[in-house]
């Protein structure tokens, strides 16, 4: 007997054009002898809309996330950032299809959605990890928070005085001064909030993380790139207003002042199914829209 294939299929059932989506995805999985699997939210979702698949079967009820093959996720980067959750400690590919406006961890299109699921089925896809971040807050020896990162891990001020902070690596002290906060990211989220706030975009392969402060009151405050082993912990001064961290924008605690957030690379990455041999440069260029005109390239050619 051959092994069943569990295939979840995550989507922003919100979004009529992702629900539809995510319908399409389970009826073609369906007819191909695979199981689609969905969370409750997306299974409740989906039979609203067509009953005849009100019979899908439901993570965890069922159905282990060790048994799933593949993750096709429909959505936008807020969507696949859920799914990563959803797959954390897990070693589950991820192909993520566009339907947002960015999309910049999507691997294919809406356009495509049909071949996409073809070449899921067909095993059709090469595997790229990603790094994530391990994070921890401390209040005194005590850890009291611990969560992890696919992005960024982003200290805020909670009100409206800045936060006072000090800055380590390796155990050293950096600098230290007044900000909106501090934000530390991956090479994946090196092109989100960190991007937005002012940091470099950092080639996916490149092993590294990338510290951002925001609106810091300092003559010494860029945005610098350590190595993937070092140990940046972001302290909260004692005489300082209280902060909030974030991880992905979906996990969050309050910072009290004298609390300590140390972040390293965790040994547990996120995998991603490839379909298309684009570089990075390539990519840029597409999600951003960038202005290539000019350029002659090898043998003379040029973009017009």
């Amino acid at each position: 007997m051959s092994k069943v294939r569990n295939i979840l299929v995550v989507s922003h059932t919100a979004q009529p054009d992702s629900l539809e989506a995510c319908v399409e995805v389970c009826r073609h999985l369906r007819e191909a002898g695979a199981t689609a699997v969905l969370r409750d939210i997306e299974r409740d979702a989906v039979a609203e809309v067509a009953p005849d698949l009100s019979d899908l079967a439901v993570l965890g009820d069922g159905v282990d996330i060790a048994d799933v093959e593949c993750a096709i996720v429909l959505g936008g980067d807020g969507t696949i950032l859920r799914a990563a959750e959803v797959l954390h400690g897990a070693d589950v590919p991820l192909v993520g299809v566009n339907m947002g406006r960015v999309g910049f961890l999507a691997e294919a299109e809406r356009s495509g959605l049909t071949e996409t699921v073809a070449r899921v089925l067909a095993r059709d896809y090469s595997l790229e990890k990603r790094s994530t971040l391990d994070v921890r807050v401390l209040e005194g020896t005590n850890v009291v928070f611990h969560s992890w990162a696919l992005n960024e891990a982003a200290i805020e001020k909670a009100a409206s005085r800045m936060l006072e902070v000090v800055i380590e690596v390796d155990q050293h002290p950096l600098s230290s001064f007044g900000c909106d906060g501090v934000v530390v990211a991956t090479p994946t989220g090196s092109t989100a909030y960190a991007f937005s706030a002012g940091g470099p975009v950092v080639w996916p392969t490149v092993s590294a993380m990338v510290l951002v402060p925001l609106s810091a009151h300092a003559l010494f405050a860029r945005p610098i790139v350590t190595a993937p082993t070092s140990h940046i912990a972001i302290e909260v001064e004692s005489h300082s207003a209280p902060g909030v961290l974030t991880c992905d924008g979906r996990r969050s605690v309050d910072l009290a002042p004298g609390a300590r957030v140390v972040i390293t690379t965790s040994e547990v990455s996120l995998t991603l199914a490839r379909m298309h041999h684009e570089t990075f440069t390539d990519r840029l260029v597409h999600k951003f829209d960038l202005p290539v005109t000019g350029w002659r390239g090898p043998g003379g050619g040029g973009r017009e």
